[in-house]
């Protein structure tokens, strides 16, 4: 029989689950400043929902089936439409809501770098009465996440109130289905290019006008350029996002900028949209959000604001790994031996009692020689071996061995964790 996994799955190895937690305990110690709250959305999501959210294709993109009863389900392919979906239900909680969560998501997509069928995010989002200031608060606490990282990131902001009031004021153009289309071909660019993507949407949208707005949406500059662009400022949507950088100024986030190209291509998104991205490694998008004030609405709550942001875990955990940032292993682990078989209940004392003060304890489970117990010791990169010998505990003594330069040194069993603790 061969074993195989699904392809776009994988095992994950101890090294991979030591960085997810490090990446979880950095997230959840950066949202305890901005007071978010953590919730655990349900894996599993009516599929319903997931189509009410991102339409009857999405079906394409996620896995999908029937249980037993002959509902059709589907597990959850991020983590937003869970939030937002017990955000809109909990009529109760007052605003601004401020939810969280890091966990893991499917998709039935083609895998990529950092990118896997299954794999984590990490996710926050804001539900509030259309507060201006929602998306500087979501976006200095990416920052300020980043910033515990050690990673030098740039944050690229859009808006796309302004490209829409670009394409009505200029071209009289009104019509929701056709101002997708355009958001959905300008969001292909940065993976396919101009040419191909004119080539792709030459028969649904006017030429001429596709071209003009493809060379609007390469606009990369500070806010003052935006203001003073000549095709663009006259557009009162402008001021949204000279708000935003405004109040980003005031909380000294300064790695930022305008790129007009930055749209996140699904519908429901309704004004700011931003995207975070490794300064020297070419990994991709780290983190996109933005403000979506159209999802609750299609869950029925019109009431309710919505902004956020999500980041893909393990394409961050790539960007630490390209600038040798991710944490290292440095467990320091003692291994009790034993001379022979007369001491070994004293041994397993002496185990249980270390463990129990915090350490991290070893010891040969195999009763083997104390020649292969002191090899077993050396393979797991022990820090200290104690020696359990008749000897020296017939006088309440132990041998203590420093595995790196092999140096002995006799101790008392009652002052052992405090020589451990010294020594460590």
């Amino acid at each position: 029989m061969k074993l195989e996994l699904p392809r776009g799955m994988r095992d994950l190895s101890y090294e991979d689950t030591l960085y997810l937690e490090y990446l979880r305990t950095k997230f959840y110690e950066t949202i305890s400043y901005f007071n978010f709250k953590i919730i655990e959305p349900s894996p599993i999501e009516l599929l319903s929902t997931l189509e009410a959210k991102s339409g009857e294709s999405i079906i394409n993109e996620i896995y999908n089936f029937q249980d037993k009863g002959g509902r059709d389900i589907a597990l959850r392919y991020d983590l937003t439409i869970g939030i937002t979906r017990f955000a809109v239900g909990k009529r109760d909680l007052r605003i601004p809501i401020k939810l969280a969560n890091f966990g893991g998501v499917f998709r039935y997509d083609e895998p990529q770098a950092g990118r896997y069928r299954y794999f984590h995010q990490w996710d926050i989002e804001i539900y509030d009465n259309f507060n201006s200031e929602t998306e500087a608060e979501v976006i200095e606490l990416v920052s300020n996440f980043f910033n515990k990282l050690g990673l030098e990131t740039i944050i690229e902001i859009s808006d796309r109130r302004i490209i829409e009031e670009y394409i009505k004021t200029k071209y009289d153009l009104d019509d929701e289905n056709s101002i997708g289309n355009i958001f959905r071909a300008i969001d292909k660019v940065s993976k396919k290019g101009i040419r191909q993507v004119c080539m792709e949407y030459k028969e649904i949208l006017d030429g001429k006008m596709l071209e003009d707005l493809l060379e609007i949406c390469s606009f990369k500059g500070t806010i003052s350029d935006l203001i003073s662009h000549e095709k663009l400022k006259n557009l009162q949507s402008i001021r949204y996002l000279q708000n935003l950088f405004t109040s980003l100024e005031l909380r000294n986030i300064s790695n930022k900028r305008v790129n007009l190209g930055i749209v996140r291509g699904l519908d429901y998104y309704s004004g700011i949209v931003f995207e975070v991205f490794d300064q020297i490694s070419n990994i991709g998008s780290l983190v996109g959000g933005g403000r979506y004030d159209k999802l609750p609405k299609i869950f029925g709550r019109p009431d309710l604001g919505a902004a956020g942001a999500a980041g893909g875990v393990e394409r961050i955990i790539l960007a630490l790994q390209y600038h040798n940032k991710l944490p290292q292993n440095n467990k320091k682990i003692i291994y009790i031996a034993n001379s022979s078989d007369s001491v070994r209940n004293q041994s397993l004392l002496i185990l249980s009692n270390l463990r129990k003060k915090g350490f991290t304890v070893e010891y040969d489970m195999s009763n083997r020689s104390l020649k292969k117990q002191l090899y077993d010791a050396s393979s797991k990169e022990v820090t200290l071996t104690i020696i359990v010998a008749p000897e020296e505990i017939s006088m309440n003594k132990v041998i203590i061995r420093n595995m790196r330069d092999g140096k002995e040194m006799v101790e008392n069993i009652g002052d052992l964790d405090k020589k451990i603790y010294k020594f460590l």
